[in-house]
C-alpha cells in the first residue's frame, strides 16, 4: 500500500473519532451546567470543555468568555478552529474522496452523506438547545454507522488495519484527556481523593464515553471515582478504556507487521505502553498521581503517533 493512502486512511479514522468525541464532551457539558449550582461548585464546566478538547488557548484568540454559546460555537462549526466538529467531517470527506477506492460503498455513502447533511442543514450552526441536540445525535450517529461500517464490511488487510490504528490511537488520547480534566475539576485541591462528590458530577465523565451502563455492569456499586478511574484505564472490557485501545493497537501493529515481514520502532512502542498498562494497579496509580500518570500517557500516546507516522506514513 502507498504511504500516502495509508495515511489517509489513519486520518479518516482520527477525525470522525474526533468529531464524536467533541459531541460527547459538548453533551456532556450541557447536561452538568444543567444541574443546580449546589451540584457543579464554583468550576466553570465550559472552560474544563475547552482544556479536554486541547483547544483552550487558541480559543481565548478569538473569544472573551467561556460561556456556553462561545464555547458550543468554538467546538462544533468555527472555521478557525482546526479541531471543530464541522472541519473535522470536512476533513474526513476529503480523505475519504482520496481513498475512495480504499472504502467500501457503505463507508463512503456514510461519510459523503453526512458532509452533504453539514452543507445543507447545519451551515449556519444550531439556533436552539434542540437544534444542538439533533446535530450533537447527528454527529454521534455518523461515526457509529462509519465504524460499522469499516468493521463489517472492509477486508481485513492493511487498509483496516491503518483505518484501526487511527481510531484507537484518537481514542485512546480521548479518554485520557477527558479523565485527568474533568478528574481535576470535579476533585478540587482541598477535596479528598474518594471523598463525597455529587453523583451527577461523576456521571457526566462516564456518559461522555458512553460507559455509565457498563460502570453498573462491572462493579455493581455506587459511583466511585477510583473505581471510575480503573474502568477507563485499566479495565480491557471496556472499548474506550486506554487498555482495551492499545491491546488493539498493538494487535493492528503486529499485523501490519507481519503483511510487511518486519517489525518496528512503532510496534516497540505500543508494546511497551500496553505492558505498563498490564502490569499497573489503581494503588499504585494514586499512589503516583492520577495527573501525573495520565500526562505521562497521553506524552506517550502521542509520541507513539510520531513514530506511527515516520515508520509508514512518509
Amino acid at each position: 500500500m502507498l504511504s500516502r493512502t495509508a495515511e489517509n486512511l489513519y486520518w479518516l479514522a482520527r477525525y470522525i473519532e474526533r468529531a464524536e468525541y467533541l459531541a460527547r464532551t459538548i453533551d456532556a457539558t450541557l447536561r452538568v451546567t444543567a444541574l443546580p449550582a449546589a451540584y457543579i461548585g464554583k468550576t466553570n464546566e465550559w472552560d474544563s470543555a475547552l482544556l479536554t478538547a486541547g483547544v483552550g488557548q487558541s480559543f481565548y484568540d478569538h473569544y472573551q468568555e467561556a460561556n456556553e454559546q462561545n464555547v458550543v460555537e468554538y467546538l462544533s462549526f468555527a472555521t478557525e478552529n482546526p479541531s471543530s466538529i464541522r472541519n473535522c467531517i470536512e476533513a474526513a470527506r476529503l480523505n475519504a474522496r482520496s481513498v475512495r477506492t480504499a472504502l467500501t460503498g457503505e463507508m463512503w455513502d456514510t461519510i459523503n452523506a453526512a458532509w452533504i447533511e453539514l452543507q445543507a442543514v447545519w451551515s449556519k450552526g444550531t439556533g436552539s438547545r434542540e437544534d444542538l441536540a439533533k446535530f450533537l445525535r447527528f454527529v454521534q450517529e455518523t461515526s457509529l454507522r462509519f465504524d460499522g461500517s469499516a468493521y463489517r464490511t472492509m477486508l481485513r488487510n492493511d487498509a483496516y488495519w491503518f483505518s484501526r490504528l487511527g481510531l484507537h490511537l484518537e481514542r485512546a488520547d480521548n479518554t485520557a484527556r477527558i479523565l485527568d480534566v474533568k478528574y481535576h475539576v470535579l476533585l478540587p485541591e482541598e477535596e479528598h481523593v474518594g471523598g463525597p462528590l455529587d453523583y451527577y458530577q461523576w456521571t457526566s465523565i462516564l456518559r461522555s464515553v458512553s460507559a455509565l451502563t457498563a460502570y453498573h455492569w462491572v462493579y455493581r456499586e455506587t459511583l466511585k471515582p477510583w473505581l471510575i478511574a480503573d474502568l477507563l484505564i485499566l479495565n480491557d472490557t471496556l472499548p474506550r478504556s486506554l487498555a482495551s485501545c492499545y491491546g488493539n493497537l498493538v494487535r493492528n501493529l503486529d499485523q501490519i507487521g507481519v503483511a510487511y515481514g518486519r517489525q518496528g520502532a512503532a510496534q516497540r512502542h505500543a508494546r511497551g505502553i500496553r505492558n505498563r498498562l498490564e502490569h499497573s494497579h489503581m494503588d499504585d496509580i494514586f499512589q503516583h498521581g492520577v495527573h501525573e500518570f495520565i500526562q505521562e500517557f497521553i506524552a506517550d500516546n502521542s509520541r507513539l503517533g510520531e513514530i506511527i507516522t515516520k515508520q509508514y506514513l512518509l
